[in-house]
């Protein structure tokens, strides 16, 4: 395989795109910080550091990151310990509520928040009614800004952490309560300490999603509460302050990846884990205090309100005209199916659905057809040139999308012999390569493990019967992981849809997708039909986004949970009646 015609052909277009698009830009985008035209220089850094605004924004982003480091994983913890670990009643409905930010998020979420509870409203204009004197911009700042998106990143809780809980062994909580410990006790020093080392890597995604965030300071921040993304997109625009956009997503991309060995380095350094010979399924623990027990349900079906409010809203208001909305009096004569109506009909209300789908398909086709071949390469042959390739293929996981964008903008926006001597920067083009740069890293390790999965027997059975190395992987290979490319490839088209961090920076005029488009309707001053058809926009991308989560997650879990009930059934009827089982000597260890 390593001497065919398709290897040789792959290696080199895998490496032309890895130097063009990966490697190159961020070249480019070094040298026009410590190079301009008069030579080497660090002019950039100085007028960064002399200006105000680019410093306050750097200090909002790193605080910004720090405050939702806790805020998310205090929110997080709790949702998942109230759906998963005690008895709380409506636990299912309290799962289904909070992981409505699974189906809709970025800047969905965060027009649908400033659409609702913005200057102009429905909320706030529902309650300038009873308060005249209140102030309108209430929903802008910091705190909005932080409510918003510790909301909505608490989506990897209760994917991650939950599953986490689940793997708890319950012979290690039952011992602990033998022992004389209390319900606090166990979740403080048994269970937390299990959770750890996933606690810590939601961790360090929510620091840095903060550190990087948009969409959400872009849109409620205001102008008390500025961060370097969006200043990063101010100074992109000008191309006299192009230098310092750079500078600034510099700036970002080191702390990234500062941040990120720092955290690795600290993590290392302590993980918790349960031993026990025999494991038992995690069981729900009944809160026995009263007092507690009331507090916990309170808390869980207030925050419960907070997440479904803006959805049902936002469902509710999609069938419903600019003025019923405005005035904030919803009557019968205010539904109508008119706002889906002109989605359907009109080309123009049509058409940036018709360019989010055209990307999202487009994007998620190439990156999954184009390293399917690559992630087999990566896990079959460990050489010198497969490890520095797939080091190469992860640069979009350390650097933000920002920088990455920016990085493309500067090195396309001239005739460039590595893309045949064409102009890329504001073309349809250049989104496109963003999305599949911003996929490869989820993409490859997805395939990769995939393709680790299936056993070596098949390849040596097939290899044995006289098969040739290429038709192996074509007729055993591909149709064993082609479920989980086709999974993989969903989701990817499911997280760009309503993409906007990247598509802001390099979109064209004529060619705005979603994001960009719910964006511009969140800056009106008041609301119009264009807001409306935000709803609907938001209601679709929901339904889509609802659809491939169940594709890709329900139907198998309810598979999984069917064959390990009747595996636990099998197995309690055939083993015999369990001795008491000694109390362990140290349930937890520290390494």
């Amino acid at each position: 395989m390593l001497r065919s015609p398709l290897f040789v052909v792959v290696t080199l277009v895998v490496l032309w795109f890895s130097a063009t698009f990966l490697v190159y830009p961020n070249l480019r985008l070094l040298g026009t910080v410590f190079f301009p035209e008069s030579g080497f220089s660090l002019r950039a850094f100085q007028r960064l550091a002399s200006s105000e605004r680019a410093m306050a924004s750097l200090r909002n982003s790193f605080l910004l990151a720090a405050v939702l480091s806790v805020s998310v994983n205090i929110v997080g913890i709790f949702i998942v310990l109230a759906t998963r670990y005690f008895d709380v009643k409506g636990a299912k409905l309290l799962w289904t509520g909070y992981a409505t930010t699974l189906v809709y998020g970025g800047i969905v979420q965060v027009a649908g928040y400033k659409i609702i509870y913005g200057e102009h409203g429905f909320v706030t204009n529902a309650l300038a009614g009873v308060f005249p004197g209140m102030d309108r911009a209430w929903f802008t700042g910091m705190a909005a800004v932080v409510f918003v998106m510790t909301l909505a990143g608490t989506g990897h809780h209760l994917l991650f952490l939950g599953n986490a809980l689940a793997r708890v062994d319950f012979h290690t909580v039952e011992a602990a309560k033998m022992m004389g410990a209390s319900a606090w006790t166990v979740l403080w020093r048994v269970v937390l300490p299990t959770l750890k080392p996933m606690i810590f890597a939601i961790t360090i995604l929510t620091f840095l999603g903060g550190l990087g965030a948009l969409a959400a300071p872009q849109v409620l921040g205001g102008t008390s509460f500025q961060t370097i993304t969006p200043l990063i997109l101010t100074f992109a625009n000008a191309p006299s302050s192009r230098d310092l956009a750079a500078t600034l997503a510099m700036v970002l991309g080191v702390s990234t990846i500062v941040l990120l060995a720092v955290l690795n380095r600290l993590e290392k350094g302590g993980t918790y884990f349960a031993v026990s010979k025999v494991s038992a399924v995690m069981q729900k623990q009944r809160i026995e205090n009263k007092v507690a027990n009331a507090v916990v349900h309170s808390v869980a079906y207030a925050l419960l309100a907070m997440y479904v409010v803006p959805p049902l809203l936002i469902v509710l208001f999609s069938f419903t005209n600019a003025s019923a909305i405005t005035s904030g009096t919803l009557g019968w004569d205010s539904f109508t199916l008119r706002n889906y109506a002109v989605v359907f009909t009109d080309y123009a209300a049509f058409w940036p659905f018709l360019v989010s789908i055209g990307y999202g398909a487009v994007a998620s086709v190439v990156v999954v057809a184009g390293l399917i071949f690559v992630a087999r390469m990566v896990q079959k042959f460990r050489n010198r040139i497969t490890v520095v390739l797939e080091y190469v293929l992860h640069l979009p996981w350390i650097l933000p999308s920002t920088l990455i964008a920016l990085g493309l903008i500067v090195a396309f926006d001239h005739p460039e012999w590595l893309v045949g001597d064409v102009v890329l920067t504001g073309t349809v083009a250049i989104l496109a390569i963003a999305y599949i740069i911003g996929k490869i890293p989820f993409t490859l390790r997805m395939l990769k493990a995939a393709f680790a999965g299936v056993p070596d027997q098949l390849e040596d059975a097939a290899a044995i019967l006289g098969a040739r190395p290429l038709s192996i992987f074509r007729r055993v290979l591909l149709p064993i992981v082609a479920p989980t490319a086709a999974a993989i490839a969903a989701l990817n088209f499911n997280n760009l849809l309503d993409e906007y961090d990247t598509a802001v920076f390099l979109a064209h005029p004529l060619y705005q997708p979603l994001g960009v488009v719910i964006k511009n309707a969140t800056g009106e001053d008041t609301l119009t039909d264009a807001t409306a058809l935000t709803f609907v926009y938001t209601v679709l991308l929901m339904v889509i986004t609802g659809t491939t989560m169940w594709l890709v997650y329900g139907r198998g879990a309810g598979k999984r949970k069917k064959k390990q009930a009747r595996t636990r059934d099998s197995a309690a009827a055939a083993a015999p009646a369990p001795a008491p089982a000694p109390a362990p000597e140290k349930q937890l260890q520290k390494v």
